[in-house]
């Protein structure tokens, strides 16, 4: 099965982590008020990742003593705390192998065309700069834990990026434990003996596969501590929804609000209403997902096709934590009705990309998951080492 090593590289320097880590590159929308943030921060990891000069920047953080050279390898236990919740994964180094070997399993679909930056990102510095997010089945939790209550750690700081990101207020403990300590072959055995699941950051690890990288880098969870947010949206249909309710089961409801799963809350200007779903295959991976659901029964009834859901006078998306945004659209007449889904489920998530080993033609639908928090960047970085 999957192969985890130890991480050695670039890190930052204790006090110097708050600085440098930043939110991964494809979050980070040009013109934002984010990237603006990040601009004005000469320490960002951001000026490596998305600047315009990735080896000066990378080389200004080494001079000045903000990234340094950590050359033994080890395994960085990761804690985030946000609200009341906690997450807990480690940061390792995946063995890159092709999709058929089944060691390291997508969901979706990956294409060359999109990792072209990154390939020449990781050549012009000679580093792997960014982790994929995976998941196992493996139960590595206790041994977390364990790290966690014996070891002081390496770095204890609070996201600070002035509310213009979902990182901004976490609270991150990293803890490093080396290799071939027992902790360390502990968890490379376990970890090996199941595939591991790409839930987040497809391209990056694609992009390390076609540069015929060795390894690359990954976080590491329990599949049970992945918290999977509804990928909601909002809806301008061709045929107006006034017109069409009255073939939906249709009940009104309070608020706009996540539903039960196989049920949909509707937000227009006119009313909130809820339908459920009751025939289900739920033998079928991809039928009993709740967007394929969706886009079965409400979208042939505004005029709309599959073809259509990536056009922005039709659909736009936003995560379960926006749905007062998403009201906000619909009262502004920017789209005419907010969709709120019930979240996929980790299992049925790795359950779609297991049948996807068999036929790869099976994929999660576009903009079902959203993975939330999101990983920071910078807490390593690793050489480029070909296969």
């Amino acid at each position: 099965m999957a192969k985890i090593f130890g991480l050695a590289g670039l890190r930052p320097a204790v006090a110097w982590a708050e600085k440098v880590t930043c939110p991964p590159y494809d979050v980070i929308k040009p013109g934002t008020p984010l990237e603006m943030l990040l601009q004005s921060n000469p320490d960002s990891l951001y000026h490596v990742i998305l600047g315009g000069s990735p080896v000066a920047g990378l080389a200004a953080l080494r001079q000045k003593g903000a990234l340094i050279e950590d050359e033994k390898p080890g395994f960085y236990v990761y804690e985030q705390c946000y609200g009341a919740q906690r997450r807990l994964g480690m940061l390792a180094a995946p063995q890159v192998t092709p999709y058929e070997r089944k060691e390291v399993i997508r969901h979706e679909k990956t294409f060359d065309e999109k990792v072209k930056g990154r390939i020449k990102l990781m050549e012009e510095t000679g580093y792997v700069t960014e982790p994929i997010w995976l998941l196992t089945r493996a139960p590595i939790g206790q041994v977390l834990e364990q790290v966690c209550a014996v070891n002081q750690p390496l770095y204890e700081f609070t996201s600070d990026f002035q509310g213009e990101s979902e990182l901004s207020g976490i609270r991150n403990r990293i803890f490093k434990i080396d290799e071939d300590s027992p902790q360390g072959q502990l968890l490379k055995d376990m970890v090996g003996r199941e595939p591991l699941y790409i839930a987040d950051g497809h391209h990056r690890y694609h992009s390390a596969l076609k540069m015929g990288l060795d390894r690359c880098i990954a976080y590491v969870c329990p599949a049970d501590q992945a918290k999977i947010q509804a990928y909601n949206r909002v809806i301008r249909g061709k045929v107006d929804f006034e017109d069409i309710k009255e073939k939906l089961p249709l009940e009104p409801v309070a608020a706009f609000a996540t539903p039960q799963r196989h049920a949909f809350t509707i937000y227009t200007r006119k009313g909130i209403w809820q339908y459920k779903v009751d025939a289900v295959d739920e033998r079928d991976v991809i039928e009993r997902l709740d967007c394929r659901i969706l886009e079965n029964t409400l979208y042939p009834l505004l005029g709309l096709q599959h073809d259509m859901i990536m056009d922005s006078r039709h659909f736009d998306y936003y995560p379960e934590q926006d749905l007062a945004r998403m009201q906000q659209v619909v009262d502004e007449g920017i789209y005419d009705l907010a969709v709120a889904l019930h979240p996929v489920n980790p299992e049925d998530l790795m359950a779609v990309a297991d049948a996807g080993t068999l036929d790869p033609e099976i994929v999660m639908p576009e903009k079902s998951t959203f993975f939330a928090p999101k990983i920071l960047s910078g807490l390593i970085l690793i050489p480029t080492a070909k296969s």
